[in-house]
């Protein structure tokens, strides 16, 4: 089977790679959704909560930080370094992701190149004005105050740069995803239920567009029966066979 995924993206001409969390699952980050992912431990935060009540916003620091234990460990797997190469030869075009724990970044993906639909877990912006605050910065007014911090700049409200429940998803990142998609040949799912709208709907539009679909995951998807290739295997051990590295 590695061997048709092989043969599939090297008779492409404009791939598209899009991640969820079992690409980075495998890197030591928990996912979110399964029985034994974080929501269970803690429940989401609403976006509209988050920005009612200065108690919630602490809350939601006090977990994002304690989340981060785990995090900060991770690192990219072979996984996130062949779709890396795939990218540096130009046979990839963009990678969109669900996941917000900057790994495809990390792995040596340029920036214009990954488009991320949750947002991105590994700093924080000011909802009013827009201003980048770096973690460290924000750790140190939380732990000395006990409290959320506000913008530096114009005093509004700082949020890691995720898409919280309740909150619109980012128009830019979307146009982009779409424009993406529509662009390609062939469309790689990996790790990803797609089950969460509106980011699994790119696989669909690929579909219907012309593109070759192929899904990689570990589990059984919704969409396997709309795919031209479906693998039921561990990503790193195939992608790293597919593009061969050491």
């Amino acid at each position: 089977m590695s061997q048709e995924l092989k043969r599939a993206i090297e008779e492409s001409y404009r791939v598209v790679v899009f991640t969820g969390a079992g690409i980075s699952t495998e890197s030591g980050i928990p996912d979110f959704r399964s029985p034994t992912g974080l929501w269970k431990k803690y429940a989401p935060i609403d976006f509209q909560e988050f920005m009612a009540s200065a108690d919630m916003r602490a809350e939601a620091w006090r977990r994002k930080f304690e989340m981060d234990k785990t995090m900060a460990k991770a690192a990219p797997n072979k996984g996130h370094m062949a779709i890396a190469k795939w990218v540096g030869e130009g046979k990839v075009s963009h990678v969109i992701t669900q996941n917000v724990d900057g790994l495809h970044h990390v792995s040596g993906v340029p920036e214009d190149k990954i488009i991320e639909l949750h947002g991105n877990a590994t700093y924080a912006t000011c909802l009013g004005c827009g201003l980048r605050h770096e973690l460290e910065e924000v750790r140190a007014l939380f732990e000395a105050s006990g409290a959320a911090p506000d913008c530096r700049d114009c005093g509004g409200i700082v949020k890691s740069a995720t898409i919280s429940f309740g909150q619109a998803m980012p128009e830019k990142e979307m146009e982009r995803a779409h424009e993406a998609t529509l662009g390609c040949d062939l469309f790689l799912a990996i790790g990803s239920s797609l089950q969460v709208f509106p980011a699994a709907g790119f696989p669909i539009l690929a579909k219907r567009n012309g593109a070759r679909l192929i899904i990689i995951n570990r589990e059984e998807t919704d969409m396997d029966e709309i795919a031209d290739l479906v693998l039921h295997e561990e990503i790193g051990p195939v992608l790293r066979a597919v593009a061969m590295l050491n």
